[in-house]
């Protein structure tokens, strides 16, 4: 009897990893499909090298060199400040609080990365713009930097969970050896528990860098929306907040609609990439 039910369940994680794989293909299919008219009337260079976005024009001009720059300028910006802070929070929260505390904060952690993007759009647009016009004197704070920062403290849940539970785990490995040696607790984080969880580490910052990316809503709320080469200060683009602020005016079959496909094609492509780097690093470390 056990190994039929083994046997079932065996075949019906199969059955949902083979439906998984499947939607995922059909949809870079029917993207990269909307996508392939495009090249009919632009050459792929001009497209990812061009500086134009003028897909209404008689001749249209569509490059997506700016909103490719703005994604990963915010992306980087965002996953550099989230990482450190994440894991040194991961660490306090594991190591130095009482676990009756610490079961408090990982819950309420976890329920902030359940909050909806459009909410932190808004904080972002009434706190973080208003900060920097007040206190900074920008004529408007909607900025890249803005962007990072409230992008950062959006996905900073997903790199707290997922680095605690690996940092709880390595400090009940290295727990009572470290009391009975008289090691501190300073000395055990930095010389064992951190080089233990590069591997935890490196995924948070791949979870974090497809979050931070792939974020629409919120960004577009504080950004600017302005079609410029990304500067911290200065306004700009990301494709996602392209592509949702002008899908709904693009005629289908047009110029336009096609470089918008082209765009979420390219994105993801990108994070394809960067996944597959991440993935190649993680196998040349030594854990």
């Amino acid at each position: 009897m056990r190994n039929k039910i083994e046997k079932i369940f065996s075949i019906l994680v199969k059955l949902l990893a083979f439906i998984s794989v499947s939607l995922l293909t059909l949809i870079l299919v029917f993207i990269l499909k909307e996508s392939v008219g495009l090249f009919n009337k632009v050459s792929l260079s001009s497209f990812i090298l061009g500086s134009e976005w003028q897909p209404l024009n008689a001749n249209p001009q569509v490059s997506i060199k700016l909103f490719l720059a703005a994604t990963l300028f915010v992306s980087i910006i965002a996953v550099c400040m989230a990482i450190p802070i994440g894991v040194g929070f991961a660490i306090f929260i594991s190591i130095l609080l009482p676990d009756s505390i610490s079961k408090v904060i990982k819950a309420f952690v976890n329920m902030l990365s359940g909050i909806p993007s459009v909410v932190y759009g808004f904080i972002g647009l009434s706190v973080l713009v208003k900060f920097f016009e007040v206190h900074f004197s920008f004529s408007t704070g909607e900025s890249v930097l803005c962007a990072g920062i409230l992008l950062s403290i959006m996905i900073l849940p997903y790199v707290i969970s997922n680095c605690s539970e690996t940092v709880s785990k390595v400090y009940g490995r290295y727990k009572v050896h470290s009391q009975s040696l008289g090691i501190s607790k300073w000395f055990m984080m930095n010389n064992l528990i951190l080089p233990s969880c590069k591997a935890s580490i490196l995924a948070s910052a791949i979870l974090a860098t497809g979050r931070a990316m792939g974020e629409t809503m919120a960004v577009m709320m504080v950004i600017g929306n302005s079609p410029i080469m990304p500067t911290l200060l200065g306004k700009s683009e990301t494709i996602p907040a392209l592509i949702a602020l002008e899908m709904g005016s693009a005629q289908i079959g047009s110029t336009h609609y096609h470089a918008l496909f082209a765009s979420g094609f390219t994105l993801m492509v990108l994070l394809l990439i960067i996944n597959a780097v991440f993935y190649s690093i993680s196998r040349k470390i030594t854990f």
